[in-house]
């Protein structure tokens, strides 16, 4: 199985050069995702995908509510912020 960070390269690769799927990745990312790395993303898991600008920049917040012990190991650690696809490892 692909690790978050091997999906998130993959489908940002692809993103990049495919002008479709970027489109795809931006109207419906749950069946982009699929098709690129064969990951369904189930239902009431909401995957939003932003298109940043020279002009924008986007913050993703952790959830709210106290950290549990790997959320803090994660951090300490150095290890993925909690964007991108890394979410996806919480489905797994």
């Amino acid at each position: 199985m692909k690790t978050a960070q091997e999906m998130q390269k993959i489908v940002l690769d692809k993103a990049s050069e495919d002008a479709d799927f970027r489109a795809r990745l931006l109207s419906n990312p749950k069946d982009a995702i699929q098709q690129a790395v064969g990951v369904t993303v189930p239902d009431g898991f909401t995957v939003k995908v932003h298109e940043e600008d020279s002009r924008t920049a986007h913050l993703v917040l952790p959830p709210t509510g106290k950290l549990s012990s790997a959320d803090l190991s994660t951090v300490a650690g150095g290890g993925h912020d909690g964007g991108g696809l890394g979410s996806l490892d919480a489905i797994y």
